[in-house]
C-alpha cells in the first residue's frame, strides 16, 4: 500500500488515537565567542521577546535560549519508509517539513534510534545534518545581517534525548505530550566585527526589547522582537552546578535574565535528570 504523510494537519486531528505522541527534532547550538575586551570566553544565547495576548491585555515575556531549531526532513519517503505513520503537528511544520509531528506511542523507540543513527551518519540524506540554516536565520532575526560560514567553525557534540514526554509551549500544538531529540554542536565565532555586533546587541536591556516588540506589534507586527544574550561563559557553568540535578529541568533566572531549560542541554558537565546524553 502506497503511504504519505497524512494531509491532516490540525493537531486535534493530527493527534489521533493512536497517533498521539508528538516528537520534536532539533539542533541546539552552544555559540561561544572571545570577549573584545578581556578575551574572557563568553557564551552567545538567542534573546526572545514575545507578547502575550488576553481579552484584557497582554504582556511581553523575554527568555534566553540556545541558538537552534527543528530539523528539516529532507526526504518526507525517506522518512515515513524508516518509522512508518505519521501526521506533522501543524500546516506550518507541514509546509517547512519540519520534524515536528505525532506518531503511535509504540513507535518512540525505533523513531528515536532512527534519529540517532541519522545523526551518527551525518550524510542530510533524510534530516538535516549541520546547525548552518537555523543560524543564519536566528542572527539574521537578532543582528539584520547575513551569517558567513567564514565566521563561525562549528562541529559536534553530543545528542541528547528527552525520554519522557512532556507538555509543549509550541502554538502550534500547546500542552502536548512531547519526546525530543537534540543534536547538540559547538559553534565559535572567530570573525570580530560580528562580535562587536553581538556585544551592541547584548547591551539592549530586556525591558528595552519588550518595547521594541510592543512598537512592532503597534505597527500591525506579531509582537515579537530578538537579540542576543551574552554571559560569561563559567559563571554560566557555576550557576548551574550550584543548582540541584531537579532545578536544572526547568527555565531558571540568572542576572535577572530568564534563561531556558534547554541552556543546560548545551552546558559541559551538567547532569539533568530528563536529558540522556549520546
Amino acid at each position: 500500500m502506497d503511504r504519505k504523510p497524512s494531509e491532516s494537519f490540525d493537531p486535534g486531528v493530527g493527534a489521533t488515537e493512536e497517533l498521539r505522541l508528538r516528537v520534536s527534532v532539533a539542533t541546539l547550538t552552544r555559540v561561544l565567542f572571545a570577549h573584545p575586551a578581556n578575551g574572557e570566553l563568553m557564551l552567545a544565547l538567542e534573546r526572545k521577546a514575545t507578547l502575550r495576548e488576553w481579552e484584557n491585555g497582554g504582556a511581553v515575556h523575554v527568555k534566553s535560549q540556545p541558538f537552534g531549531g527543528a530539523v528539516r526532513i529532507q526526504d518526507l519517503r525517506g522518512l515515513q519508509d524508516s518509522i512508518g505513520e505519521f501526521h506533522f503537528d501543524s500546516g506550518r511544520s507541514r509546509s517547512e517539513q519540519d520534524f515536528r509531528i505525532y506518531i503511535r506511542p509504540s513507535d518512540w523507540p525505533a523513531v528515536r534510534e532512527f534519529c540517532i543513527e541519522q545523526f551518527h551518519a551525518a550524510d542530510g540524506r533524510v534530516l538535516e545534518a549541520d546547525p548552518t540554516r537555523e543560524l543564519t536565520e536566528e542572527f539574521f532575526d537578532a543582528l539584520k545581517l547575513q551569517l558567513r560560514a567564514d565566521q563561525y567553525p562549528y562541529q559536534p557534540l553530543a545528542i541528547v534525548v528527552e525520554e519522557d514526554p512532556a507538555p509543549t509551549a509550541n502554538i502550534h500544538a500547546k500542552g502536548h505530550r512531547t519526546a525530543r531529540v537534540y543534536r547538540i554542536f559547538e559553534a565559535r565565532i572567530v570573525d570580530p566585527s560580528l562580535v562587536q555586533g553581538m556585544m551592541q546587541s547584548a547591551s539592549l536591556t530586556d525591558q528595552g526589547l519588550r518595547e521594541i516588540a510592543m512598537e512592532e506589534r503597534q505597527r500591525g507586527g506579531r509582537g515579537r522582537a530578538n537579540a542576543i544574550l551574552a554571559l560569561p561563559w563559567k559563571d554560566v557553568i557555576k550557576a548551574y552546578q550550584a543548582l540541584s540535578p531537579d532545578a536544572r529541568t526547568a527555565p531558571i533566572l540568572f542576572a535577572d535574565h530568564l534563561l531556558d531549560e534547554t541552556v543546560a542541554a548545551v552546558l559541559e558537565g551538567i547532569k539533568v535528570p530528563k536529558y540522556r546524553r549520546i
